[in-house]
């Protein structure tokens, strides 16, 4: 079968050609070096966790996993600390590989009085990893996750039972949640984010249904919980610096893991905007040509899901809109992605946040106008990239962002 590398750009893994395996993501069993790692795995064994993973295929019958480690690591699910640290790629699969995916079949999303939910809740809620027995069918096999949107992981097998060998300690605020039936799952996430707690935490306790109305607790894919966190997380944060002053025309420049981003940030009202860039030969670019997707979202936001760039688009606005309200200012934002060849095996959507956090933590620059601001970013794209002229006036053309700034009148212009 021949790929469509528009399909491919769109799809990101998600089967649209009809195939039962992204041939794109075949390369993970270069990755396979847990091999000799599990030769000697026990069918029993204890080891400490707080991670869980829920697939998405065959929902509403899923696959609800708890993440053993085979070998007791530290920030062994911790994305930040891996940033923090400038783990590389082969690090992150190396590390992760030695983590089991110990599941058993979900035949409904309803938690209810299900025990076996209930203890992996509590484990997933644990301030610090728990220790449990595990006891598994058969023998882990071989099947290495790697995907765009969670972190990888090692092979699979099929989970007996589990027992909880001590008591999670959970952090007050978290508990408060999570025997409160009457908040909102979005409440939760909200409020938590503000005392510190981080996303990867809140999508781990949104998928195994932690928070939220007590009708409403369900167990929620991982894919789908990492995006429903960005996206509530944002919301909030939009909310916050709708009221701000506006930022004065300004450019960073950054990036993490061979993900690079030009962020502008326009003096004006909150808006924004995102083109994703694949370089020739990279993930979801099979062709010799760069190609880019691209999502918008004007002051009164999006009304569907941003179809183009899927799970990057609200995890890059998350680490626009930190950056806005630490400044208390607002703008109105385009934001660049280039994806290159050094990005060789896709590691979760964690990367796409923590290199537009680190983008913006660069030192700026400050522009008097639109025009010198554009021409910069097109001067770095060119530079670093050997973007041409051509290549790079498309995506200026195409934007919404710089069409309204050019053609929408204010209502000052009218004073």
């Amino acid at each position: 079968m021949k790929l469509d590398p528009e399909v491919c750009l769109k799809c990101k893994g998600r089967l649209w050609c009809g195939l039962k395996r992204c041939p794109l993501l075949a390369r993970q069993d270069a990755f396979v070096k847990v091999k000799d790692k599990i030769k000697n795995i026990k069918e029993d064994f204890s080891t400490k966790t707080n991670s869980v993973f829920i697939g998405r295929i065959g929902y509403p019958n899923i696959n609800l996993g708890i993440l053993t480690p085979v070998i007791e690591k530290e920030d062994i699910d911790n994305p930040r600390a891996w940033a923090a640290s400038n783990k590389d790629i082969q690090e992150i699969i190396d590390m992760r590989s030695s983590l089991i995916n110990s599941r058993k079949k979900q035949r409904k999303t309803e938690i209810g009085n299900d025990y076996k939910v209930i203890s992996v809740q509590e484990i997933v809620l644990s301030n610090k990893p728990v220790s449990v027995e595990v006891l598994l069918k058969d023998k882990p096999k071989l099947n290495m996750n790697i995907t765009p949107f969670s972190a990888p992981f090692g092979p699979n097998a099929n989970l007996k039972k589990f027992r909880l060998e001590e008591n999670p300690k959970i952090k007050k605020q978290v508990e408060k949640y999570y025997y409160d039936y009457d908040a909102k799952a979005q409440d939760a996430v909200q409020e938590l984010y503000t005392r510190g707690i981080d996303e990867n935490f809140l999508s781990k306790a949104i998928s195994i249904g932690s928070f939220g109305l007590k009708t409403n607790r369900k167990l929620v894919p991982t894919r789908w919980s990492i995006t429903a966190v960005d996206d509530a997380i944002g919301k909030y944060l939009i909310e916050r610096i709708k009221d701000k002053s506006f930022t004065e025309n300004t450019a960073y420049f950054g990036g993490h893991l061979g993900n690079y981003y030009i962020a502008m940030f326009f003096e004006g009202e909150w808006s924004f905007e995102l083109f994703e860039m694949y370089m020739p030969k990279t993930d979801w670019n099979i062709s010799s040509e760069i190609k880019y997707t691209t999502d918008y979202e004007g002051y009164f936001g999006r009304k569907t899901y941003a179809e183009n760039c899927t799970g990057g688009y609200y995890a890059a606005r998350l680490g626009v809109l930190e950056k806005l309200s630490d400044d208390n200012k607002q703008a109105s934002v385009l934001l660049i992605r280039i994806i290159t060849p050094e990005y060789y095996a896709p590691l979760g959507v964690w990367v796409v946040r923590e290199a537009v956090r680190k983008a913006v933590r660069t030192n700026p620059i400050k522009f008097a106008n639109d025009k010198l601001m554009i021409n910069y970013a097109k001067a770095i794209m060119k530079k670093k990239f050997g973007i041409n002229e051509f290549q790079s006036e498309k995506i200026f053309k195409e934007s919404k962002l710089i069409d309204k700034r050019k053609h929408q009148k204010k209502i000052t212009s009218f004073f």
